[in-house]
């Protein structure tokens, strides 16, 4: 099993930025495609952004679209969230996750090892 790390998490105030990382413990993790979830109301968790196992696709969910770019080091076994112009509902529990498959993937059940969090909060 995959384990991970988030780090980068702090308060800022809106419309600053933020950068956080993932680092995964094994080479299995380079193979894997990778995710950014935080928790919304009414869900348990909600798709941030994916990224393909080479990083050669990525997907975002519309709220952060143009404003989070997500990549990822596989020499590293890193994946990265850039978060620009954040807003104040931008605050949450930003979770890394991974899935034993390459593809981009929004769905939380597509996701098979999860890190244990990092907060972000905005201020107005």
């Amino acid at each position: 099993q995959v384990q991970l790390v988030e780090s980068g998490g702090g308060l800022v105030q809106a419309g600053g930025s933020l950068r956080l990382s993932c680092a995964g413990s094994t080479r299995t993790f380079s193979t894997n495609a990778m995710g950014w979830f935080r928790p919304a109301p009414g869900k348990e968790r909600e798709f941030v952004a994916a990224i393909s196992w080479g990083g050669g696709t990525t997907m975002y969910a519309d709220s952060v679209k143009g404003r989070f770019i997500i990549s990822r080091n596989n020499a590293k076994n890193t994946v990265n969230l850039q978060m620009n112009r954040l807003k104040p509902e931008d605050t949450a529990v930003y979770y890394c996750a991974g899935r034993y498959g390459r593809s981009t993937e929004s769905q939380l059940d597509e996701y098979d090892y999860w890190g244990q969090g990092t907060q972000v909060t905005v201020s107005s």
